[in-house]
């Protein structure tokens, strides 16, 4: 052999010792001596103790299960460290945000050599995380890494490509939730293919993963008793930005329930949702505290829908509820909504369609739920005895949290006899605590009341305003069910203009000034009438008047001034077949009490019995009425007071229209008369 040859040989011997060599300290290394370096190491960099508490070693191992193809005949290292425990940081109580009785982790050798770190799969047995956040905001699942900012990055990169484990617990808290619950999450045994959950093939042009873990939670959220179950993906789908991450829930939170089953989109960064969404409750105010989204005071309610999600929208979050359906109390709900949780406050808009509206369900809506509506649900009345004007609150301190520009229609209103409401059509808008509703506009008995309403919420107490037209209201559609109103030809017709304050619809009036005017021409009148409207004093008042007879009104009108509460006509007069009646005196909404006069002066040869003014007095709740004492009304007083009332009539003849048919409206020959006389 030559010297050449001889060095290369002592050379390759060389070489091929040193391997044997590392071969053997590999294999028969106590890895535990390092165990102080790791968690010293580890514990700095977190900002958090960091123990392993239990063996820490490595096995060689070849798995073509694991790794595949000709790098299964490599030996590759099989890293594994029992009893780890994961600390929390000082400002957080409790010794452990994480708990794990073993992790075990292979890794490609031959990775190493380009800088990467290649785990194709790490195994956890029994998981078991503590999640915490206080009520000023800290938490102990944000790290606040050691790192050097100034220092280049690391050519190092990590690829973990799957995670598994047998049976993981989470236990979370938040004060600022008041949340307070546990989650077990276990391996199904078996993928569960996506379209056995949800029912759809696909979730776009991309086929979600499987269902590989299910889970249940039980505790409290927001006060309230929390419980659910559900299902989702494995962790290799986590790392895969285009395969859509499959996730299921089933959650009770208090009185509602929300169902949800589709994909989380690039699940890693919180990318978007593509949902089936049903959600139910008590009131859909409820799902404020769930979720963020400000929505009124309602009954009982079920939704079935679409909902996605973009979650990285320059503007803010966009969430689209699409093609939803579902009830409120007896009613039926369609449409399609979006929310954009943009800044200073996140927006809701959108179109709602209700085909059949039980209008009893719009009775929350507009503060009107104090009395037989929210004892019906089983909830106790806030309604004060002897009080009649609603005196439930708005909650004006919510408004703020959102804005809104939503359209409602109701293509159809159903209602008792009473209230012959047709349909309704609102845009609402909420800005920045200040709700307005134009139009509002209903339809009712043939004609349509069209209005606008605002409500200032940022003031305290409310400032409301409301403009109304009423226009071409059918008597006989008024009341369809009262025989004698078939013979009633003519029209209702009003405006009302009203400002007030307070956060009720009763200090609202208690509070209000403004005008009301109204005209009624061709109508009837009877005591029967008022039995059926169930106004006994009413009843009383025509019985003094008229008799039994029923009695045509060639006209009713009246000009309403109102100050600070309190409506005292400037004009209120019945101008009938058989009498001219003239009414005075004032109505206080904020004591609800009356204190009217009934003057009536006969006309031609029917002379009424009854020769000295009536009067109703006492409260809303319970009104008096009876005969004046004292002298006889003076012949013409009636007729005198008709003369004296130039301007109430001029602005009343605006609200004059023709008769059904096209016959001659009553009130427009009889405010022509009274606008020329002086």
């Amino acid at each position: 052999m030559t010297r050449t040859g001889k060095a290369f040989t002592w050379v390759g011997g060389i070489v091929l010792l040193i391997i044997a060599a590392l071969v053997v300290f590999v294999l028969t290394f106590d890895w535990n001596r390092l165990k102080p370096t790791i968690n010293d190491k580890v514990s700095a960099e977190l900002h958090r103790p960091f123990t392993i508490r239990g063996d820490l070693g490595v096995d060689w191992s070849r798995d073509d299960k694991d790794i595949g193809g000709w790098r299964a005949w490599v030996p590759w290292p099989r890293i594994h460290a029992e009893d780890v425990v994961l600390g929390n940081p000082k400002n957080i109580p409790g010794d452990s945000m994480v708990q794990l009785q073993r992790v075990e982790a292979s890794i490609s050798p031959l990775a190493l050599l380009g800088k990467q770190l290649l785990i194709p799969r790490i195994w956890l047995k029994q998981p078991n995380a503590s999640l915490q956040r206080l009520a000023n905001g800290e938490n102990n699942w944000t790290f606040n890494l050691a790192g050097d900012p100034n220092q280049p990055p690391s050519a190092w990169s990590v690829n973990i490509h799957d995670i598994v484990f047998d049976r993981g617990q989470i236990a979370f808290k938040d004060a600022t939730l008041k949340a307070d619950f546990r989650a077990e999450i276990d391996p199904l045994g078996k993928p569960l293919p996506f379209s056995e959950v949800t029912g759809k093939k696909d979730a776009g042009t991309t086929i979600p993963q499987d269902y590989i873990f299910g889970w249940k939670v039980k505790g409290k959220y927001n006060g309230e008793p929390l419980s659910g179950s559900g299902k989702i993906g494995g962790m290799l789908s986590l790392q895969n930005a285009e395969v859509p991450f499959p996730l299921q829930a089933d959650v009770r939170s208090g009185s509602t329930r929300v169902v949800v089953a589709g994909t989380l989109s690039d699940p890693m960064n919180l990318g978007g949702l593509d949902l089936r969404l049903k959600f139910s409750g008590d009131s859909l105010g409820n799902l404020y505290a769930l979720t963020g989204v400000l929505l009124p005071n309602t009954p009982p309610y079920s939704t079935d829908g679409h909902l996605t999600a973009r979650l990285h929208e320059k503007g803010g979050a966009v969430f689209q509820y699409q093609k939803f359906d579902g009830k409120i109390g007896d009613s039926d709900i369609h449409g399609d909504l979006k929310y954009v949780a943009g800044k200073p406050r996140p927006t809701l808009s959108g179109e709602v369609l209700s085909k059949q509206l039980r209008f009893a369900d719009l009775a929350p809506l507009i503060g009107a739920d104090s009395n037989t509506q929210k004892a019906g649900r089983g909830e106790k009345s806030r309604q004060p005895a002897g009080k009649v004007l609603p005196v439930e609150k708005f909650d004006t301190k919510s408004w703020k949290v959102m804005n809104a520009d939503v359209k409602f229609t109701a293509k159809r209103i159903e209602h008792g006899s009473s209230l012959p409401l047709s349909d309704l059509y609102t845009h609402l808008q909420l800005d920045n605590g200040v709700i307005v509703m134009d139009p509002l506009r209903f339809g009712v008995a043939g004609g349509n009341l069209n209005s606008t309403v605002r409500l200032d919420g940022s003031k305290n107490p409310m400032q409301g305003r409301a403009d109304l037209h009423a226009r071409k209201f059918q008597l006989k559609q008024l009341l369809p069910d009262v025989g004698s109103m078939k013979r009633s030809l003519g029209q209702l017709n009003g405006d009302a203009k009203l400002t007030g304050s307070g956060n009720s619809v009763a200090d609202l009036l208690a509070t209000s000034s403004g005008d009301l005017r109204m005209v009624i021409n061709n109508g009837v009148i009877s005591r029967s009438l008022m039995e059926i409207l169930g106004l006994n004093v009413g009843n009383y008042l025509v019985a003094q008047l008229f008799g039994d007879d029923v009695v045509g009104i060639n006209c009713a009108a009246a000009d309403v001034g109102i100050r600070d509460g309190v409506a005292a006509p400037r004009l209120f007069v019945f101008d009938t077949e058989n009498a001219i009646i003239n009414i005075s005196g004032n109505t206080n909404f904020a004591t609800e009490r009356l204190d009217l006069s009934i003057d009536p002066e006969s006309k031609g040869m029917r002379v009424l019995t009854l020769r000295s003014p009536l009067y109703v007095k006492g409260t809303f709740a319970h009104p008096d009425a009876g005969v004046k004492a004292g002298p006889l009304i003076a012949r013409g007083a009636a007729a005198v007071a008709l003369g004296v009332v130039l301007t109430p009539a001029a602005a009343l003849l605006a609200l004059v229209s023709p008769s059904e048919g096209g016959e001659e409206n009553q009130c427009g020959k009889i405010l022509q008369q009274m606008k020329q006389k002086k």
